[in-house]
């Protein structure tokens, strides 16, 4: 009879956190998507060969969206493309954080900073910019296994970035709707 009870109190205390939990809104990060009804959007940059445009060409991808870029014309692009995103600049900075004893620089905050627009038809192009950040330990004794580190952090922050953008194009396109009722 005890036993009984606890589990039937381990049950009712389960099910209360995932009603909680699903009553709250949470997401699992990663789980968002963008509206069916974008089915072809033109991705633009003045580099194509950028590692951000190639990730983020990537993923529209998974979505099932037909991406065109720079090379098609003006004239081959339908008239009804569901959105543009132009990737005018993304830039990598490092921050000084701290030194070492001997003057030797120990730690950096690596900002990336992207800025692109996103515009649906009949509507202005809007301009977003953002920050992302990470610090960055340097061991100058370690020199070849740092700079891997830094490349996987760099990945990383532009894998950040990428789906930054998308959450972006899904939150614009709903304001879009609400605002067109398109």
């Amino acid at each position: 009879r005890i036993k009984v009870l606890k589990r039937i109190g381990v049950n009712v205390a389960i099910l209360t956190i995932m009603l909680t939990i699903v009553g709250c809104g949470f997401k699992l990060r990663g789980d968002y998507g963008l509206p069916a009804d974008i089915a072809q959007l033109q991705l633009l940059a003045l580099q194509k060969n950028t590692p951000l445009y190639r990730i983020l060409w990537k993923q529209l991808q998974g979505f099932n969206i037909e991406v065109l870029d720079n090379s098609v014309s003006a004239s081959q692009v339908d008239e009804q493309v569901d959105a543009i995103v132009y990737l005018s600049s993304d830039k990598l900075e490092r921050r000084l954080l701290s030194l070492f004893a001997t003057g030797q620089v120990a730690e950096y905050e690596l900002v990336y900073t992207i800025k692109y627009y996103i515009q649906f038809p009949a509507q202005d192009a809007q301009e977003i910019e953002f920050d992302v950040t990470r610090e960055y330990q340097d061991d100058p004794e370690a020199v070849l296994a740092k700079s891997r580190e830094l490349d996987l952090i760099q990945n990383e922050m532009r894998q950040e970035a990428a789906d930054r953008i998308i959450r972006q194009i899904a939150s614009s396109h709903s304001n879009w709707q609400q605002t067109t009722g398109g």
